[in-house]
């Protein structure tokens, strides 16, 4: 941490208190971690304008921090996306809310902090056949093709996050039901989802020829190992399920979250009720899965062709078309004395 921790009352001191307190309060550990980088952003900015401590910051310097993110380019020259500003400034809000309630300071000078608008944006997807292209780039004739496919059709078949594929463990798997708990997922919530009959059929094939290969001891159970026998990390999953979509060359990018929002809007597409996807997903407000009835345009197509007045009229004028009438009837006529005279001429 950064700051002055020798005075109490320190941006960095406080900051290690809030820290503290989140963990006695059993906040996930992503979440202190994103306090941390956070919180630590913050700290740096008001030293450099010596800024010490947090009685000492107004509503103007936050203006002044917000717009400070607002013009920060990375190394690549790059601005920050309006999602991590306001994710930046979110957990500022909250800390400032922290240090008022527990009265380190007099009042909360972010109470007032507008964050920025985010753009709703829809989460990419692949359609079925796409899907297929990518698992089908994985060499599995080989230990890491045989795990890297029963990775991806993990992610596709469950619609896992993939922090919570890396925590799985091989008491996690019902084989025989065909089901697999995810413990402690988002929200430090457990939830048991299917898999399908493919993605067990690869998980098995795993754990037959690949993993007692990788296993180092002691055995702690985890299903995916990397190449030295331990647990992937995050960061290693989001690479290797991006290169396989990469090589597949299909113009869309993504990771892991890609096969997750896949299932749940082929699921949806397929006529499976929204809330059993909503379960699947893990979500706890309905709201967060219906994004995904936006993304589900077959239905929206037949209805728009069932529905939509133009289609009705040019099937009302085809059909009239189709019925003889004294005009048809009169131009039929005329073709036909045309067609005779022409023969009797020529």
């Amino acid at each position: 941490m950064v700051g002055d921790l020798g005075d109490p009352q320190s941006m960095g001191s406080l900051i290690v208190r809030y820290l503290k307190w989140q963990e006695v309060q059993n906040y996930s550990d992503r979440t202190i971690q994103g306090s941390r980088l956070c919180l630590r952003r913050l700290c740096e900015w008001c030293e450099d304008r010596d800024i010490t401590r947090p009685a000492e910051v107004t509503k103007p310097i936050l203006d002044r921090y917000k717009r400070h993110l607002f013009y920060y380019r990375t190394k690549g020259g790059k601005p920050l996306s309006f999602v991590t500003q306001r994710g930046y400034l979110s957990y500022v809000r909250v800390f400032f809310s922290w240090l008022a309630r527990n009265n380190y300071i007099p009042f909360d000078p972010a109470a007032a902090l507008e964050l920025p608008k985010v753009e709703k944006r829809l989460p990419r997807f692949l359609t079925s056949s796409e899907a297929e292209q990518v698992l089908g780039q994985t060499d599995v004739r080989t230990w890491k093709g045989i795990r890297d496919r029963a990775i991806m059709e993990t992610l596709y078949s469950t619609g896992m996050r993939r922090s919570e594929l890396c925590n799985l463990k091989l008491n996690d798997l019902d084989i025989a039901r065909g089901t697999v708990m995810i413990n402690l997922g988002k929200g430090g919530k457990d939830r048991m989802v299917p898999i399908g009959e493919r993605a067990i059929s690869w998980i098995v094939k795993y754990l037959n020829e690949v993993r007692a290969e990788l296993l180092m001891e002691p055995d702690e159970g985890v299903l995916f190992l990397n190449a030295l026998g331990e647990q992937m990390s995050l960061g290693r999953l989001t690479q290797l399920v991006h290169r396989y979509i990469k090589e597949a060359k299909l113009g869309k990018s993504g990771a892991c979250h890609i096969f997750r929002h896949s299932m749940a809007t082929e699921m949806l597409e397929n006529g499976a009720d929204i809330r059993y996807i909503q379960e699947m997903l893990g979500h706890e407000k309905l709201c967060s899965t219906q994004v995904y009835t936006h993304l589900s345009i077959r239905r929206l197509k037949e209805i728009h062709e069932a529905t939509h007045p133009a289609r009705i009229k040019r099937e009302k004028k085809e059909e009239d078309l189709d019925e003889p009438t004294e005009t048809t009837e009169m131009l039929s006529c005329l073709a036909l004395e045309g067609k005779e005279e022409d023969d009797w001429t020529n």
